[in-house]
């Protein structure tokens, strides 16, 4: 072989390498923009569609694995019957539709099935002309040689625009005929056929469709005479009725889009019975001016969010069904108490402490005088600590959130649980303990995890198919369980909220909080097994009061029925609650319950101990008028020596005194063990 052949033979070498791999360039980036065009379809743990996210384009696109033969059939017929013969162009058709355009032939069109889906995948659809049709056909030929026709037909049938935001087979035949594309009729098929070559005008929901798709099933060999074309109407009407989004993802909008991690720990199923619950109890407390719910479920221990239900009706037209409740700011009442008195049990209290739970006077930090009241603004005197969280006293709370510490309750707000409030905690103060603080139904489902789950705060996991999963140690677990054991207890808070209750279920391993905030604005809950904790706010949108209920008759019954949901589910373990740390004293035949370590007589008055006032009444700095003021009470823990003013006035746990004129009085008294008093009044 002489020079000049070998050159021509490595010439040619040379060049189709590299049109091989332009070749393979092209067809790369039409096989990325394919990947990009599929609809991100969201599904729950179980794999249920949850909702079809349109894509780039803002078409709707679920890709078909395999296309049915006899669509596949029909579509060749009609669109590229040399289908499997060509490269990618059909030189005779080309050449047909040349002399078309020079009105010497009838044929206009002559491009493949590849070359279509080339031109839809370059986005050049409405863009007709010669260099666009040179460019398309060089990546039609790239397609053919490194993609099997099989698969060229599928990316085609994937990719075909069929109106109304519905792009591919599968889209379109959920849309147009409620269908899979599997079990698509030849008539059905007939009309989706028609709507390729102008998906505005004539897809099946177009009057047009009905007469072009009886012309085209004569073209294809079929009898028009066996077909049942649907009506416009029809279709229509099917469309109407069709959601490419359930109820479930409205909750979800929030959440960023994970392409990586589309399926969710979300239990569809689940959601849409809890919110079938939560609608229907909103509705029959409608009277009562109830308007609005929400509703958390988290799968325990992994704090896997099951359910999330911020609306009981996201498709209303109603503003205030359109807002999120979940993540609004609301304050939380009692259901903040738990957390105060799990702090004091870290400081030494515990269980059996004892709290008065009397009228004290606290100066606000505007000045003004609060004197904090319990739910039935009933005084019990001396009580436990176990006594007075079962039956939500506020009193004693506020009384436990002095002994722990504003600043270092700020501090395990804000620090530990990581906790971030809508105003300075400083503006709060004692207030926390009387349920005023503001939180998300969502930071305070989490947060109350820390109790079923030992102490440990773990984030909460919302994506399935994901290891990432931090936590944070919050509490030594022997804290922990004193706290469980006392939200256990359905016996000791009968008082509050009687034998009778939405709180009271047929298993046992369950613990419980509610809380109402002022003027009963929101009603809470707040519940758990070791399986599966379950959160649930009432109130309404724009702030109003309810009338008159409560965390107990309004969440409460709500909380019940998705509870006994739950406890009549696989997601019922039924894990016993751990109490191993816990110890018991039997004092005067009553079993109170502490720590095995601990000194009974020593922490049994450890928040007393930090509360010496002797006088009761009346408090420092009160105000009389003179005038009004027949006789001013003077009360005290025990019996006390009075003085007014220096003057001997008497000795007794109570007496009256009547004012004679105006001014400043000193008053004093001092009881048997020389521990003395002294507040200052005014009468005016």
């Amino acid at each position: 072989m002489n020079s000049k052949a070998t050159k021509v033979i490595k010439t040619v070498v040379i060049l189709a390498f590299f049109l091989l791999l332009l070749s393979y360039h092209l067809q790369s980036q039409l096989i990325e923009t394919y990947n990009k065009n599929v609809s991100l379809i969201v599904k729950d743990r179980f794999d249920k569609e949850i909702s079809i996210l349109p894509n780039e384009k803002g078409f709707w696109n679920r890709y078909l694995n395999q296309v049915p033969d006899r669509f596949k059939e029909l579509l060749i017929k009609k669109e590229d019957k040399y289908f499997y013969y060509h490269i990618g162009f059909n030189p005779l058709s080309m050449f047909q539709a040349f002399l078309g355009r020079l009105h010497l032939s009838s044929r206009q069109a002559s491009s493949t099935i590849t070359q279509q889906l080339a031109k839809i995948l370059l986005g050049k659809e409405s863009q007709r002309n010669l260099k666009n049709k040179i460019i398309e056909t060089a990546y039609a030929f790239s397609l053919e040689l490194f993609q099997s026709k099989e698969d060229i037909l599928k990316m085609y049938v994937n990719s075909i625009y069929f109106g109304n935001q519905a792009q591919g087979l599968a889209e379109a035949s959920k849309l147009y005929f409620d269908n899979s594309a599997e079990l698509l009729t030849d008539s059905q098929i007939v009309q989706l056929l028609t709507t390729i070559n102008s998906p505005t005008e004539n897809n099946p929901a177009q009057i047009s469709n009905k007469e072009i798709s009886t012309n085209l099933a004569g073209l294809l060999g079929l009898d028009p005479n066996n077909l049942i074309i649907a009506k416009a109407s029809e279709i229509k009407e099917n469309m109407g009725n069709y959601l490419r989004t359930s109820d479930v993802y409205f909750e979800l909008k929030s959440f960023p889009v994970d392409i990586e991690n589309n399926k969710l720990t979300i239990d569809k199923d689940l959601t849409e019975r809890t919110r079938q619950i939560l609608e229907r109890n909103v509705e029959e407390l409608r009277p009562k001016n109830v308007n609005q719910g929400a509703v958390v479920i988290i799968k325990l221990p992994e704090n896997e969010i099951l359910t999330l239900i911020g609306s009981t009706n996201p498709r209303s037209l109603n503003d205030a069904s359109q807002i999120n409740m979940i993540n609004e700011f609301r304050p939380i009442g009692s259901t903040i108490k738990p957390f105060i008195y799990l702090k004091a049990f870290q400081k030494g209290a515990r269980p059996y402490s004892l709290v008065d739970d009397r009228e004290y006077k606290y100066i606000t930090a505007l000045g003004f005088p609060l004197y904090p009241k319990n739910f039935d603004y009933k005084y019990r005197g001396e009580v436990t600590l176990h006594y007075a969280l079962s039956n939500s006293l506020n009193v004693p709370a506020v009384k436990v959130l002095e002994f722990v510490g504003l600043e270092e309750f700020y501090k395990f707000l804000e620090n530990d649980l990581s906790f971030k409030p809508v105003q300075d905690l400083n503006n709060y103060q004692l207030g926390i303990a009387l349920g005023a603080l503001e939180m998300k139904l969502m930071d305070l489902a989490h947060y109350f995890t820390i109790f079923p789950n030992k102490g440990i705060l773990k984030e909460l996991k919302i994506y399935a198919n994901t290891d990432r999963n931090q936590e944070k140690t919050i509490s030594e677990e022997k804290y922990v369980q004193l706290i469980n054991k006392i939200l256990n207890d359905r016996k000791t808070g009968i008082e509050q909220f009687g034998m009778k209750s939405w709180l009271n279920l047929f298993q046992d391993n369950y613990a419980l909080k509610t809380g109402t905030s002022r003027d009963f604005r929101d009603s809470w809950i707040i519940g758990y097994t070791p399986d599966f904790l379950v959160a649930v706010w009432l109130g309404n949108a724009d702030n109003t009061g309810m009338d008159e209920v409560s965390g107990q008759i309004g969440a409460g019954r709500i909380w019940s029925q998705v509870m006994d949901l739950l406890l009549n589910s696989n997601y019922n373990k039924k894990t016993p609650f751990s109490f191993d740390q816990i110890k018991e004293f039997n004092i005067k035949g009553s079993i109170q319950y502490g720590l095995a370590s601990d000194d009974f007589q020593e922490l049994l008055n450890i928040i007393k101990a930090e509360d010496a006032a002797l006088i009761l009444l009346p408090h420092k700095g009160d105000a009389f008028v003179l005038e009004n003021t027949k006789q001013i009470l003077l009360r005290a823990k025990t019996s006390v020596s009075w003085y007014i003013n220096n003057n001997f006035f008497g000795q007794a746990k109570e007496l009256q005194y009547i004012p004679n004129n105006t001014g400043q009085y000193k008053i004093e008294a001092i009881d048997a063990d020389g521990l003395k008093e002294t507040i200052v009044i005014s009468v005016i």
